[in-house]
C-alpha cells in the first residue's frame, strides 16, 4: 500500500499556488444570482440597497449611435477667391442697354455669395447637406453655426437672382451670361467634420434613467421581463464594480483562501487518484505551473472584462498536459483548472463548459492531427465545437452581446493553441521532461546511441529489440505508457557497448575454445563487477547524451537490486564467504513504475528463455511464473505503483508472446531428384 505523497514540498508547492490564486482572485464580489428573461424569478424580493443607473444594452447603444452617425453636422468652407472671381467677371459682362441693372445685379449676386452656395446634386454629407438640419460655415477663421435652410443650392440661387432681373431684360443677360456667374462658393471639408464629430461631447449616453434606494426591482415569483432583465443587468454592473462586498474585510479574505484552497484540494485529489506517480518527479511542477497559468489567468483577465475571456486559449492547457502525461490525469487536472470561469465570472457555466468539451476534443484530436500543419486543422475543430456550444447557450438565452465580436475572439483564441504549442520545448527543458515526441525520436533506430550499438554490440541490440517488443505488448495490456517503455527497453543496456565480450550474446561465433572466453580467466568478484558495471556505464552514456531522466531511469533500475546469481553462486561453490553477497549485487536502486517493472521482467524473461529445452504452454507457463515470483521475493516489486492484477495481465502477456516465438515449425521435406 502506497501512502499519500503529502510531503513537504508537496504541502509547500501547493500553498504557494493557493496564494497566488487568492492574489488573483477578484477584489469585489459578484451578485450571486442567476436569472433568464421570461422565467419566474426564484430568490426572495429584490430591494435596490443603494442608488444605481439602468444602463442602455448594446443593442440600445449601438441603434443610439446609428441615429447619431446620420445626424453629424457637416463643416463647409467659404471661398472668398470664388466670390471675388465671379465679381470680376460680373464688370466684365457688356450689358447693352440694361448696363444701369449692374449695380443692382452686382448687390444681389454678393448677397446671395455671402449666405453661400452649395451644389445641387452629391452625396448628402460630401457636397449638400441636410435641408432639415443645420450646418457649420468656416468663414474668416471663425465657423458660424446657420440652418441648411439658409443656404442656396445652386438652381436656387440662379432662381434668386432672375428675380432681381426685369422680364425685358432677362433674355439679353441671360446670353451675356449672367447666370452662368453663380457657382458654388462653399466647400465641403470632410477632415474637419470628422475631427469636430469624433471630439464632439455629443456622445451617446450609457444610461436611461436611475433606480434609487428602496425601489422594487422584482418581486419573488415575478416573470423576469426584458425591462426587469435590465435592471438587474444594471444592478449587477454596479454592485459588482463599485459596492461588492460590504461585510468586514478579514472575512472576505478568508473567504478566497478557503476558495482557493479547495481548489489546490480538488488539483492534489485529481493527481493523486489519476496517477500518483506524478508526485515523484518534476512532472509535478510542470502541473503545477501550467494549472497556475491557466487559472489564475483565467481570474486575471475576468478583471478585463468578460468578453476577454473568449480569447483564451484554455485548450491549450489541455495539450500541454497531453505532451507529458497520458489521458486520465489530464482531464481531471484540466477540469479543476477551468472552475475559476465557473466560480467567479459571469455566464460561468457557458465559458466553463464550452472549454471542458474544446479541451477534451483538443487531446483527442491532437492525436491524429499534431503534426506540421495539420494543428491548424485540429484548432479550427476546437474552434467549432466552442462556436457550437456557444450558438446553444445564446439560442437559450443564456448569453447575448455582440456576436461577431465573441466569435473572432473564439478564432483567435482557437489559433492560440496552435502559436502556444512550441511551449513544449522550453518546458521540457526547464522541467526536465520528455515529450511524447521526443520519446519516439529516441526510439527511432537511426539515433546516434543505438546506432552505435547496434555497431559495437550487435547482440545486445538484438537483445533489446526483442525486451522492447515483449514490453510494448504488456505495457499496452495494461493501459500504461507505451512510448516511454519503447524508449526504456531500447536503452536499457546500451552500457554493454563499453565492453561487449563481457556478455554472452555478443560473444563471437569463432569463439569456440572455453579457455578464450571473457569470463574464463577472471575470478566470480571480477566478473560480478564487470557485468554490473554496465549500469553505471549505461547512464554515463545516456546523461551524456542529454537524455531525458525519465529513460535514464530505466536504465539505473532494470536489475533493481537482483544478485548476478550465476557468478555469485560460483563464487560460493567454490568456497568462498556466503556473507559478501552485497558485492554481487546491482545497485541502481528497485523500479518505481510499472514500466520499469515491466522492463525488469521482460528483460530477464527474454534472456532466459534461450536456455528453455522445451517449448509447450506447460513449459512458458511454470517459466514465467516463476522469474515473476521470484523478483516478487525478492522484493523487487514493492517501491512500484503496480498491481497484482497488472502484474498477472502482464504474465498472461508473456506466456502467449513466447509461445508466438517459440512455435513449432513444419520441417519442409527434402526434393526428390529423379
Amino acid at each position: 500500500m502506497h501512502k499519500l505523497p503529502l510531503t513537504f514540498r508537496v504541502i509547500a508547492s501547493l500553498l504557494t499556488v493557493a496564494a497566488l490564486l487568492v492574489l488573483a482572485m477578484p477584489r469585489t464580489v459578484k451578485l450571486g444570482y442567476e436569472y433568464k428573461r421570461g422565467q419566474a424569478w426564484k430568490y426572495e424580493t429584490l430591494v435596490a440597497r443603494f442608488d444605481f443607473p439602468v444602463f442602455k444594452t448594446e443593442e440600445q447603444m449601438l441603434r443610439e449611435k446609428e441615429n447619431l452617425d446620420n445626424g453629424i453636422i457637416p463643416y463647409y468652407k467659404y471661398s472668398e477667391e470664388t466670390v471675388l472671381a465671379r465679381m470680376k467677371a460680373l464688370e466684365a459682362l457688356d450689358f447693352g442697354s440694361f448696363s444701369y441693372l449692374k449695380p443692382a445685379l452686382s448687390d444681389a449676386l454678393s448677397s446671395i455669395f455671402d449666405k453661400g452656395v452649395v451644389p445641387d446634386h452629391g452625396a448628402r454629407q460630401a457636397d449638400q447637406p441636410d435641408p432639415s438640419g443645420i450646418m457649420y460655415i468656416q468663414r474668416n477663421k471663425r465657423a458660424v453655426k446657420v440652418p441648411v435652410s439658409e443656404v442656396y443650392t445652386l438652381t436656387s440661387a440662379r432662381t434668386a437672382l432672375a428675380a432681381k432681373i426685369p422680364a425685358q431684360a432677362d433674355s439679353v443677360l441671360a446670353a451675356a451670361g449672367i447666370y452662368d456667374l453663380i457657382s458654388p462658393n462653399l466647400a465641403f471639408d470632410q477632415t474637419t467634420t470628422n475631427l469636430v464629430h469624433s471630439e464632439s461631447p455629443a456622445v451617446v449616453s450609457p444610461t436611461m434613467g436611475y433606480v434609487n434606494a428602496g425601489q422594487l426591482i422584482v418581486s419573488n415569483g415575478e416573470i423576469v421581463t426584458a425591462e426587469i432583465e435590465q435592471m438587474l443587468d444594471s444592478y449587477r454592473k454596479e454592485y459588482d464594480s463599485n459596492i461588492g462586498y460590504d461585510g468586514p474585510k478579514v472575512l472576505y479574505w478568508l473567504g478566497n483562501i478557503l476558495i482557493a484552497l479547495a481548489m489546490v484540494v480538488m488539483l492534489f485529489f485529481a493527481m493523486f487518484i489519476a496517477d500518483k506517480r506524478v508526485f515523484q518527479g518534476n512532472g509535478y511542477y510542470y502541473v503545477l505551473v501550467v494549472f497556475t497559468i491557466f487559472a489564475a489567468g483565467a481570474l486575471l483577465v475576468a478583471r478585463l472584462g468578460y468578453n476577454f475571456l473568449y480569447l483564451v486559449p484554455f485548450s491549450l492547457a489541455a495539450l500541454l498536459l497531453q505532451a507529458f502525461f497520458r489521458g486520465r490525469l489530464i482531464i481531471p487536472v484540466y477540469t479543476v483548472a477551468l472552475l475559476p470561469l465557473l466560480i467567479f465570472t459571469h455566464s460561468g457555466i457557458v465559458l466553463f463548459t464550452m472549454n471542458l468539451l474544446a479541451g477534451m476534443v483538443a487531446v483527442y484530436g491532437f492525436k491524429y492531427l499534431g503534426r506540421g500543419w495539420k494543428q491548424f486543422i485540429n484548432a479550427l475543430v476546437v474552434y467549432a465545437v466552442l462556436m457550437a456550444v456557444y450558438m446553444g447557450f445564446r439560442l437559450l438565452g443564456m448569453v447575448s452581446g455582440d456576436f461577431t465580436r465573441v466569435a473572432v475572439f473564439l478564432f483567435i483564441g482557437s489559433m492560440l493553441n496552435v502559436a502556444g504549442y512550441p511551449l513544449i520545448f522550453l518546458f521540457e527543458k526547464i522541467f526536465n521532461l520528455v515529450s511524447t515526441s521526443r520519446l519516439e525520436e529516441l526510439s527511432n533506430h537511426s539515433n546516434p546511441l543505438l546506432r552505435k550499438l547496434e555497431l559495437l554490440s550487435p547482440g545486445t541490440f538484438q537483445h533489446s529489440i526483442q525486451v522492447m517488443n515483449m514490453c510494448v505488448a504488456a505495457t499496452r495490456a495494461i493501459g500504461g505508457d507505451v512510448p516511454l517503455v519503447r524508449a526504456g527497453a531500447l536503452y536499457h543496456d546500451i552500457g554493454k557497448m563499453k565492453n561487449p565480450q563481457c556478455f554472452v550474446e555478443n560473444e563471437s561465433l569463432v569463439t569456440l575454445d572455453e579457455k578464450s572466453k571473457y569470463h574464463a580467466s577472471l575470478d566470480p568478484h571480477q566478473s560480478a563487477r564487470d557485468i554490473i558495471n554496465h549500469v553505471n556505464d549505461g547512464i554515463e552514456l545516456a546523461q551524456h547524451a542529454n537524455m531525458p531522466s525519465v529513460v535514464v531511469d530505466f536504465i539505473r533500475t532494470h536489475h533493481g537490486t537482483t544478485l548476478v546469481s550465476f557468478f555469485y553462486d560460483k563464487f560460493v561453490n567454490a568456497g568462498g564467504d556466503p556473507s559478501l553477497k552485497e558485492d554481487f549485487r546491482y545497485t541502481g536502486g528497485k523500479p518505481h513504475s510499472k514500466e520499469q517493472i515491466i522492463l525488469m521482467i521482460c528483460d530477464t524473461v527474454e534472456a532466459a528463455s534461450r536456455t528453455l529445452k522445451s517449448y509447450d504452454s506447460e513449459t512458458f507457463d511454470a517459466f514465467v511464473e516463476n522469474i515473476v515470483s521470484s523478483k516478487m521475493e525478492q522484493g523487487q516489486f514493492d517501491q512500484a505503483d503496480i498491481t497484482l492484477r497488472e502484474i498477472g495481465i502482464v504474465k498472461s502477456v508473456l506466456k502467449s508472446h513466447l509461445a508466438q516465438i517459440y512455435h513449432e515449425r513444419i520441417a519442409y521435406p527434402n526434393r526428390k531428384i529423379n
